[in-house]
C-alpha cells in the first residue's frame, strides 16, 4: 500500500509555520512529513533556512502519528557523519520512533557559504559511500573505530540510540547515486520529471544493486513538483522562493541572489515549464498518480507552492489523497 508525505521545505516558510503545516497535514491524513535541510535558500528575496533538525523535534513534539524523514540532508562536510547518526538518533527518540534518515550529496548552497570545498561528483559519491558505512554502523549500535579516505572515528558510539531500526534513504537522480543507494541504503529518493525515465534511470539500478548486495529491495520515495495556480502571473508568484531551483548553475552557486538574478533573467515560461501547474484536485491526482502506477513508489511525496499553504494541505487531504490511495 502506497503511502503518502507531504513536504515541508525550509527554503519557503520558517520553521514555526512548518511545525504549523505539519500539524495540518496530520489531521489531512499524510503518513509522513519530509522536511527540506538547507544552510541557504534558492532565492535571497523570499527564502527562509530554519535549522531542520530543531524544526523536525519541535514537529515530533506538536504531532502523534506521521512519521518523518529529511528530505534530504548532506552528511559530508557541514555535518561529520557521525554527528548525523548522532541528531537522527535523537529525532527517533524524541517522535517515538518515528524517524527516517533522507541523505543525498548535497550543493555548494550549503557547503561553500562555510568555507567547504564543494567537488566534482566522484569525490561526493566516494564520501557518501564512507558516510553510508559510519552512519549505518552506529545507528546498529556499534562501537565504530573508523579510518577512511575522507572520514575518522576513533571509538565512536551512539549512548542516546534510535528506538527503532532506523532507515536510512539516499537521494539519486541517476544510475549512479542510485546503485550505491541500492547497495548502502535501505531506500532511494527521487525527485520524477518523466515517471518512465525515472524508473528506468533509478528504480531498477537501485532494485538491481540491492539485489546484487543480497539485501532487500530498497523503499522508493518518490516526489514531483506542482505549483497550484489558475494563471502565469499566480504560478509565477506562488513559485517565489522555488524559482532559484531551476536557474543554471544550481549546484555550484554559493550565494542565493545568484541563483535569484539568474532565474529572474529567464523567460517565466522557460522556469514554469519544468513544474507541473495545478489548479484543481483533479490535477493533483493527474500530477501524482504516475508515481504510484509507473514509477511504483513505495512513498508518494507531494510537493507543491500556493497562496495559502494550509488551505491547500487540507484539500489535498480531502480530495486527492483518497483518489490516489485507490490506486494503490
Amino acid at each position: 500500500m502506497t503511502r503518502f508525505a507531504y513536504f515541508c521545505g525550509h527554503e519557503q516558510f520558517q520553521p514555526e509555520e512548518l511545525v504549523r503545516h505539519a500539524v495540518i497535514a496530520e489531521e489531512a491524513g499524510f503518513d509522513m512529513v519530509e522536511v527540506s535541510e538547507h544552510f541557504h535558500p534558492w532565492v535571497d528575496d523570499l527564502g527562509a533556512s530554519g535549522f531542520a533538525f530543531a524544526t523536525i523535534a519541535a514537529m515530533a513534539q506538536a504531532t502523534e502519528r506521521v512519521e518523518f524523514v529529511t528530505g534530504v540532508t548532506t552528511p559530508l562536510w557541514r555535518f561529520h557523519p557521525a554527528v548525523v547518526a548522532q541528531a537522527a538518533a535523537t529525532l527517533d527518540r524524541l517522535s517515538g520512533g518515528r524517524f527516517n534518515l533522507g541523505v543525498g550529496t548535497g550543493e555548494n548552497l550549503n557547503e561553500g557559504p562555510l568555507g567547504f570545498r564543494f567537488p566534482a561528483y566522484a569525490e561526493r559519491a566516494a564520501r557518501m559511500s564512507e558516510a553510508l558505512d559510519i552512519m549505518r554502523r552506529l545507528l546498529d549500535g556499534e562501537k565504530l573505530t573508523y579510518d577512511g579516505d575522507f572520514y575518522v572515528t576513533d571509538r565512536a558510539k551512539l549512548y542516546s540510540p534510535p528506538v527503532h531500526s532506523l532507515p536510512i534513504l539516499m537521494a539519486a537522480g541517476g544510475p549512479k547515486s542510485a546503485a550505491l543507494a541500492g547497495r548502502k541504503a535501505e531506500g532511494v529518493i527521487t525527485s520524477v520529471k518523466d515517471p518512465a525515465d525515472t524508473f528506468a534511470r533509478v528504480i531498477e539500478p537501485a532494485k538491481a544493486a540491492a539485489a546484487e548486495a543480497g539485501k532487500d529491495a530498497p523503499t522508493v520515495l518518490a516526489s514531483r513538483w506542482s505549483i497550484h495556480a489558475r494563471d502565469e502571473d499566480e504560478a509565477w508568484s506562488n513559485l517565489g522562493a522555488w524559482r532559484g531551483l531551476r536557474a543554471p548553475g544550481r549546484l555550484e552557486a554559493v550565494d542565493p541572489k545568484d541563483l535569484r538574478e539568474r532565474a529572474d533573467e529567464m523567460p517565466r515560461s522557460e522556469i514554469l515549464g519544468k513544474y507541473s501547474i495545478v489548479a484543481e484536485a483533479s490535477d493533483y491526482v493527474d500530477v501524482y498518480a504516475p508515481l504510484i502506477t509507473d514509477v511504483h513508489a513505495d512513498i508518494v511525496a507531494i510537493q507543491t507552492s500556493s497562496s495559502d499553504q494550509g488551505a491547500i494541505i487540507r484539500m489535498l487531504g480531502s480530495e486527492v489523497l483518497p483518489e490516489l490511495r485507490a490506486l494503490g
